[in-house]
Formats: structure tokens, C-alpha cells, sequence
């Protein structure tokens, strides 16, 4: 199937909204608690279904991209960070901790790559943003790690980068026309080998090809039972939801429902991580393989989290990307 760079590009964004929105609701509950409320999410669970902050986010990422182009460094994200971020005045809601505190950091005069250090800096906000890199740099899979680190280092250090350099360069692959099985394996190239992240990829690449005849319930507790991180108080490391999200991508082999509706089942940060799963799917199928009912409810972001965000269209930052 012969499939544009542009159809390529609207499918990340459209792909990584409807993860973000579909996830929303779920956002926190475990695996068991979504089975037993709902048996299993096939759809969104909201009448009108909005993304979040991962949405707000990559926009903020795609519109600094569309500004300074290839050649961006981190004081151009940076730049972009204090102009429309630190200087909003409304209440970041649903904000991560990375994000919060490298706001802080940059209102208090640190720049990048200090105003990454703090201890939420291996969170997954930079994973969750990085897909209109992965469009820019279109099958240039070094200028998307190069890229995401300069992204990356505004908020995160270490394994937070990691894993954002992971979905830019599986995004990047995807848009140059490589398969899901070849995106998933340029992400696990993309990180050091004896990062956390990498050894997780290495799980769920066992996993899933080795239970590939087991029921989808079972694949996905045998995941969440290797990778879950319980002694942290939170759900949205890094290497646990970016491994989750290259899980779904693996699992769904090409079928972009497939992939987002396992992402969203595994729960625990569950926007994020199908947010995540939905950009690299819909680079990979495009934009005409997602289901009608799902573009048409994410052509507009609510600015819940990021105001000057508020009412722009994700889809269309795509095909701009895409033609720069």
C-alpha cells in the first residue's frame, strides 16, 4: 500500500488525540479495576471526547518545530517553554510533575539542561510529546534523537530521554514507510543498551512474540506483572509506559484499533501510553486506516492544560509538518 507522507503525518496526530482521549478516562485505574467496571474499553467512554496534556504538549512541541524548523536547538525549545508556558497565568490542569517542575525551574532562571534535573525527571511527558518530531525528521532516524534530546532536555534527564528519543525515532522510521515490526525495532536501536528502557523493550519484545497464540488478557498481564513498577508512587515512568506503548504497537501488527484498544486496556498512565501507541500506529497505517468516528472527535484541543493551545487542530500541525 502506496501511503503518502502527508496521510503518514495526519495519522501521528490524529493517532496520538484519540490514544490521549481515549485513555483519559482511565487514566490511574489498573487493568483489573478497568475489567471490572467495563469488561474491556472498545471506544470513548465520554460523549465528547477530549484529549490532554500529552495533546497540549505535542502541540507545543510541533509549533516550536514549525517555527525554527530542523536546525532547533534546546534554547529554541526553552524559549518557546517561557514565552507560552511559564507565562500562563490559568492553572496547568492535569499537568505532569516533569512539566511542573521544569516550569518552575525556568521561572526561576535555570536553563536547560538544568531546568531538567529534578526527580520526576524520568516521567513520560517528553515520550508523549515528541511525535511531530518524528514527522519533521521523516526516516532521518539521527536527526529525531538529536532533536529529542534537545527537546527533552527543558524537562527530563536520563531515562526520561530515553524513551522520548524512542517514539520520535519509531515515529521517524514509520513516516519513511517501515513497517511496525522495523518502527519498533529502530525505537530499540535508538536507546543505549544498558538503559532501563532498553531492557524492558527487550521484555516486551519476548513477551509478545513468544505468547502470540495466548488470549489478549493473558499477553497483557504477563507484561504488566514484568514491567510494572509498584514502588513508586506514581504510573508515568518512562521506561514502564513507553515499553507499554511499543507493547501495543507490537501486539497490534499494523491495525491501528487493535494497537490503541490493547494500549488503553493495560491502564496504569493509560492516556499517555495510548497516546503514545496511537502516533507511532498511525504513522505506520496513515491517516485513511483510523476509524471515521475517531478522527472527527479530535480535530479540536480544549486547552485544559495548556491555554494558548485552546481550539487549535492537531491533525492539520501534522500535514504543516510534513510540509515543511
Amino acid at each position: 500500500m502506496n501511503i503518502s507522507k502527508n496521510s503518514r503525518a495526519k495519522g501521528t496526530m490524529a493517532g496520538l488525540a484519540i490514544g490521549d482521549a481515549l485513555g483519559r478516562p482511565v487514566e490511574g485505574l489498573s487493568a483489573e479495576e478497568i475489567r471490572k467496571n467495563y469488561g474491556s474499553i472498545h471506544d470513548f467512554l465520554n460523549k465528547t471526547p477530549g484529549g490532554s496534556d500529552d495533546t497540549e504538549y505535542a502541540i507545543l512541541t510541533g509549533l516550536a518545530l514549525k517555527k525554527y524548523g530542523k536546525l532547533i536547538t534546546t534554547q529554541d525549545f526553552a524559549r518557546e517553554w517561557l514565552e507560552n508556558v511559564c507565562s500562563q497565568e490559568e492553572e496547568f490542569l492535569g499537568a505532569g510533575f516533569s512539566e511542573s517542575s521544569a516550569i518552575a525551574n525556568l521561572k526561576a532562571g535555570l536553563l536547560p539542561p538544568q531546568s531538567g534535573v529534578h526527580i520526576h525527571s524520568w516521567s513520560d511527558g517528553l515520550a508523549m510529546r515528541v511525535a511531530p518530531i518524528g514527522i519533521l525528521c521523516s526516516g532521518d532516524l539521527e536527526q529525531a534523537r538529536r532533536i529529542a534530546i534537545a527537546d527533552g532536555q527543558v524537562s527530563h534527564s536520563g531515562e526520561g530521554i530515553y524513551c522520548g528519543v524512542a517514539v520520535a525515532v519509531a515515529i521517524s522510521a514509520a513516516m519513511s514507510g517501515k513497517n511496525y515490526r522495523e518502527s519498533f525495532e529502530a525505537a530499540s536501536n535508538s536507546v543505549p543498551r544498558d538503559s532501563w528502557i532498553a531492557r524492558n523493550i527487550q521484555e516486551v519484545r519476548d513477551i509478545v512474540l513468544s505468547n502470540e497464540t495466548e488470549e489478549v488478557h493473558t499477553i497483557a498481564d504477563k507484561l504488566l506483572e514484568r514491567l510494572c513498577t509498584h514502588d513508586y508512587s506514581f504510573a508515568d515512568l518512562a521506561p514502564e509506559a513507553t515499553s507499554f506503548a511499543l507493547a501495543a504497537l507490537l501486539y497490534g501488527k499494523g491495525d491501528f484499533v487493535r494497537t490503541l484498544l490493547f494500549a488503553v486496556n493495560l491502564g496504569r498512565d493509560a492516556d499517555t501510553i495510548s497516546a503514545m501507541a496511537g502516533a507511532m500506529a498511525g504513522a505506520v497505517v496513515g491517516y485513511d486506516q483510523i476509524p471515521d468516528n475517531w478522527k472527527s472527535s479530535v480535530n479540536e484541543v480544549q486547552g485544559s492544560c495548556l491555554a494558548f493551545t485552546r481550539g487549535m487542530n492537531p491533525v492539520q500541525l501534522g500535514e504543516e509538518l510534513a510540509s515543511l
